[in-house]
């Protein structure tokens, strides 16, 4: 599995320094006391203290400053596991290799290559190598319209074209309209995703034509046959929409991209 881990620590490094930033200008401008909390017989009772000394009861009129105490102790506990993460973090990064399995293949002569069967491909060649798998693509029919990608190739919408070259542009191997068994069924996915991440495949559907009934109808069948497939909505299989009245929304295109195809 060709996870690139050294670049993910320096993702989550740069994640945390940011939201230690943050947590530590919140709490430099909180007040001061600490809520004590107890709980009894499915009731929670709250108690206000300062330097360790008791000062009153809390009851729900004092909702404002329960609220903002009680976040401020769980940033001070946040904060603390942030650090030590940190600190892990860092050690980390001190003895990850530099050399991966995935990269002793690429660092031989091409002599070498020529003789040597990979057993683990850095995340770039097994990425092109599932793109440049010939397919059987799903046929157009004579005179319908021809759109067409960055890249030249042919799709069968504005829309899929948009979606494709922010797949393109983001890095995100896809094969347009690959054939896929579900059932006895054989359908096209308008995208299949390779995740590289953890190199797991994901199918990416446009609904383009929620006005027409028929369309519609069939997307739902498709659905259902998905799911009986084990390829669930979410997990594997995500949906964008339009219709006649609601063009395809960009940036939702762009956030299923930095959050489910990276």
């Amino acid at each position: 599995m060709a996870i690139n881990i050294r670049k993910d620590l320096n993702v989550r490094y740069r994640l945390l320094q940011k939201s230690i930033e943050e947590i530590e200008k919140k709490l430099a401008h909180s007040s001061e006391g600490r809520i004590n909390v107890r709980e009894e017989h499915g009731n929670s009772y709250y108690y206000l203290f300062e330097n360790k000394t008791y000062v009153k009861y809390l009851t729900s009129e004092d909702s404002e400053i329960i609220a903002e105490l009680l976040q401020k102790n769980y940033l001070k506990k946040v904060l603390q596991a942030m650090k030590q993460e940190l600190i892990a973090i860092e050690k980390m990064q001190k003895i990850y290799p530099e050399k991966l399995a995935e990269d002793v293949f690429d660092q031989l002569s091409d002599g070498r290559k020529a003789y040597t069967k990979p057993i683990v491909s850095a995340d770039d060649s097994y990425a092109q190598k599932w793109m440049d798998t010939p397919y059987v693509h799903k046929l157009f029919k004579k005179g319908s319209p021809e759109f067409y990608t960055a890249k030249g190739e042919r799709v069968r919408s504005k829309s899929e074209v948009i979606i494709a070259d922010r797949l393109r542009a983001n890095g995100i191997p896809y094969r347009y309209e690959c054939p896929l068994k579900v059932g006895k069924k054989i359908i096209h996915p308008d995208f299949t995703i390779l995740r590289m991440s953890d190199r797991r495949i994901l199918y990416h559907e446009h609904c383009g034509k929620l006005g027409d009934h028929e369309y519609t109808e069939e997307m739902l069948t498709r659905a259902n046959d998905y799911s009986q497939e084990g390829i669930i909505l979410g997990d594997r299989l995500f949906y964008t929409f339009e219709s006649d009245t609601t063009p395809l929304n960009v940036k939702l295109v762009d956030m299923i991209i930095n959050t489910h195809y990276r």
